[in-house]
């Protein structure tokens, strides 16, 4: 957690995203980029040229504007022993912060989401879900700001498909030890998916224990759907952030198959920590 990025458009949420992520730079060492994109317009060959020039001319104000905004920022929620440095880009907002993280060599990505429901969740979905599927580095959604220290209990849903999760799993254990929290590792069983409580307890040990997991607990949790397990149980227990592996799937599959992870992230109040697994 050493460099940290911030996409921001300056809402609540993108402000609560930047005041958690400077305490992690803190708490780190490291420092914090703040991204501020703005999204061209579209534009034709037809369009005349006194119609470029005002656009030209808007982009320039609405770049000051956000330059503006991010010195407030800084004065009000930065820290004296946090770099900060500040970024106004003109682009795609998801394909852009994605650009960002590569270049800048990025590792970890906090942003405010405002989450997404019903049709809008199914045609368009949140930038936070976009991010949450094309980033190479985890990122972190956040509705609320976090307290640092209140970060105490941390769920951790699990499939148990072992053989994808050896670089999910590190990168967990590197984020449950930057905490100091506990860490529940839970299965949602769901009626189109059942094991029997036995049965699968078992195999959460075996996985925790190959994995050597320290300060954890193994839990099974029964619900209809996967995503409303997840919620719920985390609800019950008081969970203080989710840990969550995500696929990168695009086009009809993402249509089809969704994300339980973007679920989550569009449907809970609390911090959602995400990572995309590699080996599928």
């Amino acid at each position: 957690m050493k460099k940290i990025l911030v996409p921001c458009d300056f809402s609540k949420q993108a402000v609560n995203a930047f005041r958690f992520a400077v305490d992690c730079a803190s708490k780190s060492r490291g420092e914090v980029h703040a991204l501020h994109i703005i999204e061209l317009p579209v534009m034709h060959d037809s369009v005349l040229m006194p119609v470029l020039s005002f656009e030209e001319t808007l982009l320039g104000e609405l770049k000051e504007k956000a330059e503006s905004e991010f010195d407030k920022l800084k004065k009000k929620y930065g820290s004296e022993d946090v770099k900060i440095t500040t970024v106004v880009a003109f682009g795609h907002p998801s394909k852009s912060i994605v650009q960002y993280i590569e270049e800048n060599k990025i590792e970890l990505v906090v942003m405010g989401t405002k989450g997404a429901t019903g049709l809008k969740e199914i045609l368009v979905g949140s930038n936070a879900e976009k991010v949450v599927r094309s980033s190479p580095v985890p990122v972190i959604a956040v509705k609320n700001y976090p307290r640092l220290d209140m970060i105490r209990n941390i769920v951790f849903p699990n499939t148990l498909h072992t053989e994808i999760q050896e670089d999910l799993v590190l990168k967990v254990k590197a984020m449950q030890n930057f905490f100091g929290a506990h860490l529940h590792i839970v299965f949602v069983n769901t009626p189109s998916n059942f094991t029997r409580d036995i049965i699968t307890n078992k195999r959460l040990q075996q996985f925790a224990k190959r994995f050597l997991f320290k300060n954890y607990s193994v839990h099974v949790f029964n619900d209809l759907y996967e995503e409303d397990g997840i919620i719920n149980f985390s609800n019950l227990i008081k969970g203080d952030l989710i840990a969550m592996g995500t696929h990168s799937r695009k086009g009809i599959s993402h249509v089809v198959n969704g994300s339980i992870a973007e679920d989550v992230v569009n449907h809970t109040d609390a911090p959602i920590w995400t990572y995309t697994m590699k080996n599928e």
